[in-house]
């Protein structure tokens, strides 16, 4: 009888290898190295930086796409200014690694107006012998935010390890997109409870008045709705 003969040792270049100690020193050294050279990179003068970026502007002409009749009047303007605190972080990395945390100073302005295109035939009456007007005027409205780029800036950015090696190699134009909206909603809201819309009523009516008092009118009255 013929007995099968044991199963031969493999060799140990066959052997499926584990990942082990030095291949997480090896990692943890490259990201070390390319944190370092990231580092020395942005601390080079301009004219030596490999990765020195040159500005063109290449763009066209602006195109006039279309003209609109303004029936309105700026009553009143509120500048504002607000710090937008954004912080990301990873579910499950501390914030060294993968996070980041940004603070941002958004200023902007934002008008009040009132609208007179949509001001009817009966709006505006006076008495026999022209001495007395009334006039029905609508409330005053707040205008959507105008950010001022030239006033708004990155007070303080803290970011992991990652987000500094990915901010190297590609922009995020969303993130600053994101920031802008943001400060641009807390200051629309600042802006309706300012009481900026008041004053633009107040405003007007003050104008109003002026302007009839020069025409010749001895009493003006200026009538709003009862709620804006």
């Amino acid at each position: 009888m013929v007995r099968p003969e044991a199963p031969k040792d493999e060799p140990a270049s066959r052997r499926p290898r584990r990942p082990g100690m030095r291949s997480i020193a090896f990692i943890v050294v490259l990201l070390a190295l390319a944190y370092a050279v990231l580092q020395a990179v942005h601390a080079l003068p301009h004219w030596l930086d490999p990765f020195s970026e040159k500005t063109k502007d290449r763009s066209g002409p602006a195109v006039l796409r279309s003209i609109q009749n303004i029936s309105r009047y700026e009553a009143a303007t509120g500048d504002f200014q607000v710090i937008v605190d954004l912080e990301k972080d990873a579910s499950f990395l501390p914030g060294s690694i993968r996070g980041q945390r940004t603070l941002f100073v958004g200023t902007g302005s934002v008008d009040a107006y009132v609208d007179f295109s949509h001001l009817g035939n009966g709006a505006v009456t006076t008495d026999e012998k022209r001495t007395s007007v009334t006039i029905r005027l609508p409330h005053a409205r707040l205008e959507n935010t105008n950010l001022d780029p030239k006033r708004s800036y990155v007070f303080a950015q803290q970011r992991g390890l990652f987000d500094r090696i990915g901010d190297f190699f590609s922009s995020n134009p969303n993130q600053q997109q994101q920031l802008y909206t943001l400060a641009a909603q807390k200051i629309q809201g600042a802006a309706g409870s300012s009481g900026l819309a008041g004053r633009a009523d107040t405003n007007t009516k003050q104008m109003i008045m002026n302007l009839m008092r020069g025409l010749g009118f001895k009493n003006v009255t200026v009538i709003y709705p009862t709620s804006p």
